[in-house]
C-alpha cells in the first residue's frame, strides 16, 4: 500500500501563520494582565486573613499561581491556535489504517479548494 503524502498545513502560508501568532501573542497579553490581577488579589486576601506570615510565603504563592496560570493559558492559547487555523485538519490519521472495517475516506481533498 502506498503512503500518502501529508497534505499541507494552512500554517504553512506566512499570512495565515502571522495572524494566528498574532492572535496568539494578544491571548498572552491579556492573560499575563489576568494573572497579575488574580495573584494581587489573592496575595491581598492572604494579607488580611492570615496573621503572620513569612515573605516566602508571598513569593511561593505568586509563583505558583502566576506560572500554573500562565502555563496553562499558554497550552490552551496553543490548541486554539491550531484547532482555528485548520492546522488540526491536516494531521494524517495513521492509525485509521490499522483497522480492516473502518470506512476509508480519501483526505487528500477534504477542506481543500483550489
Amino acid at each position: 500500500m502506498a503512503k500518502a503524502m501529508t497534505l499541507p498545513s494552512p500554517l504553512d502560508n506566512p499570512a495565515n501563520a502571522a495572524h494566528a501568532w498574532a492572535r496568539y501573542r494578544r491571548l498572552m497579553r491579556f492573560m499575563l494582565a489576568f494573572t497579575v490581577l488574580v495573584v494581587m488579589v489573592a496575595l491581598g486576601v492572604i494579607w488580611w486573613q492570615v496573621d503572620d506570615v513569612s515573605p516566602h510565603f508571598f513569593i511561593a504563592t505568586a509563583l505558583g499561581i502566576g506560572f500554573s496560570m500562565l502555563l496553562m493559558s499558554a497550552l490552551m492559547g496553543l490548541v486554539f491556535l491550531s484547532a482555528g487555523t485548520g492546522h488540526d485538519g491536516s494531521v494524517q490519521h495513521s492509525l485509521d489504517d490499522l483497522d480492516p472495517h473502518a470506512p476509508r475516506v480519501d483526505r487528500r481533498n477534504v477542506g481543500w479548494k483550489e
